[in-house]
C-alpha cells in the first residue's frame, strides 16, 4: 500500500472524528472541520461506507449503518472493472471511461482501498494515478 493510499485511511479517521463530536454535518462543515480537500473528503465517505459507518440524509452525513453501500458498492465494482482493464489510470480518465461524476468516482475509490484493492501514486502533473493493489 502506498503512503498516499495510506493517508485515506487517516482521512476517514477524521471524519468519522468530526460526525463523532459533532453529530450531522452538512459536507461543506465537514470538508471545513476536517480541513479536507473535496477529493479526499469523497475518498473518506466511501471508505466509511465500505465500513458501514456512514450515512448520508439529503445534504448532510452522519454516523450510522450506511445508506450508501448498495451505489458505492456498484460504483466500486464499476471502477474496478476499468482499472483490471486499463491497468493505472488517472481520476480524469476514470469519469470519462466509467461516465461517472468525479465524486461517485472519488467514493468507489475510497470503497476499493478500504478493501485494499486500490494503490496509488502522483504523476508528473502531481495528479494521482491509481492502479488495483
Amino acid at each position: 500500500m502506498s503512503a498516499l493510499t495510506s493517508s485515506y485511511g487517516t482521512n476517514a479517521g477524521k471524519v468519522w472524528q468530526a460526525l463523532n463530536t459533532n453529530g450531522e454535518l452538512t459536507e461543506e462543515k465537514l470538508q471545513t472541520m476536517t480541513t479536507l480537500r473535496h477529493d479526499e473528503l469523497y475518498i473518506a465517505i466511501g471508505w466509511l461506507a465500505r465500513e458501514n459507518k456512514i450515512l448520508q440524509e439529503t445534504k448532510s452525513y452522519r454516523l450510522g449503518e450506511s445508506n450508501l453501500i448498495q451505489t458505492i458498492g456498484k460504483y466500486a465494482g464499476m471502477i474496478w472493472r476499468a482499472l483490471d482493464i486499463w491497468g493505472e489510470i488517472s481520476l480524469e480518465n476514470l469519469t470519462r471511461l466509467s461516465r461517472l461524476s468525479e465524486k461517485d468516482c472519488l467514493e468507489a475509490l475510497g470503497w476499493l482501498a478500504r478493501e485494499g484493492k486500490l494503490d496509488a501514486s502522483q504523476n508528473q502533473e502531481q495528479s494521482p494515478v491509481y492502479r488495483l493493489a
